[in-house]
């Protein structure tokens, strides 16, 4: 397969004075009953390599588990109406900035959590400090995925929850597909990323995060939600 890649992306990175080959892994769009490890099985075999580490994104993984919602079956309360008003939008992502993402923020971390969350990220902002309100709420609050303009249809109508387990999907996928390369279920876009579960060790996703740094597959209908990490 020859690999492409995405616009404005580069297919090859150096890392720590090591290049590395970003390669993209094209496919359909990822529907609610979709079976993951099939999906992945039929995009990835034909590009994957021992000693490759196969990226895949949590909202692949997380639409597969039944964890995406259409914003008709959400009912915010009060509450998420409110919160939502308060969360910074950016052009890479709505984030927890509209009522039916913030609703689903409260009942994935609880109510308690994201009161604290937004209590104490109002007095750090009068200190010009960023970030703590998703370091308080924790993974499951930062990897909920709202519409935006570049979203594929049909989840530019719908809020999609983080992955269940991603570690034990990680290992799964890595069984199925060969024990010789790894695995990570990863959470990027363009300001930053986090794998959310991996067969790496804690300096191996340090690094991936580095190597994927500029969102290699892109943040809106590239249909790329899947790709492979190779030493160039």
């Amino acid at each position: 397969m020859t690999a492409a890649a995405n616009e404005g992306k580069a297919l090859e990175v150096a890392v720590d004075g090591v290049s590395y080959a970003r390669i993209p892994i094209r496919t359909r769009v990822v529907m609610p009953g979709d079976d993951l490890d099939a999906f992945v099985a039929e995009y990835a075999t034909p590009t994957v390599q021992p000693g490759d580490i196969l990226f895949v994104t949590e909202k692949i993984v997380a639409i597969t588990q039944g964890r995406s919602f259409r914003l008709d079956e959400i009912t915010p309360r009060p509450l998420a109406r409110l919160l939502s008003k308060y969360v910074v939008r950016t052009p890479y992502g709505i984030g927890l900035g509209m009522p039916e993402t913030m609703e689903m923020a409260l009942r994935e971390c609880g109510t308690p959590r994201i009161l604290f969350a937004a209590a104490v990220s109002a007095v750090t902002k009068l200190f010009g400090r960023r970030g703590d309100f998703y370091r308080i709420a924790g993974d499951k609050a930062r990897a909920i995925d709202g519409p935006t303009s570049g979203t594929i249809p049909p989840y530019n109508q719908a809020v999609v929850l983080g992955p269940d387990k991603p570690d034990e999907v990680a290992a799964r996928l890595k069984s199925l597909l060969g024990s010789a390369l790894e695995v990570a279920v990863v959470d990027i876009n363009d300001i930053g990323g986090n794998i959310l579960g991996s067969t790496l060790d804690k300096a191996g996703e340090q690094r991936l995060v580095r190597i994927l740094g500029d969102n290699p597959l892109g943040q809106g209908h590239q249909s790329t939600p899947l790709g492979v990490i190779r030493k160039a």
